[in-house]
């Protein structure tokens, strides 16, 4: 409640869009401590957060992690409005599809995607260094990039570009969260949003095995 109120302050206003519990997820506390953040964030952070919704200071509250799992944990225990989820549904993978997108679709809470470059591979492609979950790429996530590249070149589209689309085209999907470093990087975010990608390279990724069979894509 301090951390809020002093959030106001420097902002200078008397409410906010949206309030997130961020990391609480075996990839941030491991598996022997997550049960007692879980805890701590349903019977603490929680219930101040659906205090100051209910007072109108903000107007939604989420969660922020890198795992579909927690999501639906978190989903299941408490009414939140919208959940950050990091890297876990992304043009290279997709195991959000299985229990996560479906529930919030149901529950109607709204998905923004965070890390849908992976941490940056499906930005920069397979090349040496790419960086996959914060670290080097391992071979294998590599040599997927590489025929996901491979199939995007083929329709005359950007890797990059895909990523950004396939990623906004599931209907649980309110936005996406990208970083950028320098204004370049804005331009080409918005220049890759407005290219127009053919259906056939959705196909052709299926086709290969290289996107879920159940995963919608944009029309």
């Amino acid at each position: 409640m301090r951390s809020v109120e002093q959030s106001l302050l420097r902002l200078g206003t008397g409410r906010v869009d949206l309030l997130l519990i961020h990391d609480v997820d075996v990839w941030t506390h491991g598996k022997d401590a997550i049960e007692d953040r879980f805890r701590e964030a349903m019977t603490g952070a929680y219930v101040a957060l659906d205090k100051l919704r209910s007072e109108g200071v903000v107007s939604g509250i989420g969660i922020g992690v890198n795992e579909a799992e927690m999501c639906v944990r978190f989903a299941q225990a408490g009414t939140f409005d919208v959940m950050l989820l990091a890297g876990r549904y992304s043009l290279l993978e997709q195991p959000a599809l299985e229990e996560f997108t479906p529930l919030a679709l149901k529950q109607g809470i709204a998905v923004l995607l965070g890390g849908v470059f992976n941490s940056g591979i499906l930005a920069t492609g397979p090349v040496a260094g790419a960086k996959y979950n914060y670290q080097d790429a391992p071979p294998h996530i590599l040599a997927r990039v590489a025929e996901i590249q491979r199939i995007c070149t083929a329709h005359g589209i950007a890797l990059p570009t895909a990523a950004l689309h396939f990623a906004l085209g599931h209907p649980a999907v309110a936005s996406v969260v990208l970083g950028a470093h320098n204004p370049a990087e804005v331009e080409r975010n918005v220049a890759a949003l407005t290219t127009s990608v053919p259906t056939a390279l959705w196909a052709d990724l299926k086709a290969a095995r290289l996107l879920e069979a159940d995963a919608p894509v944009p029309v």
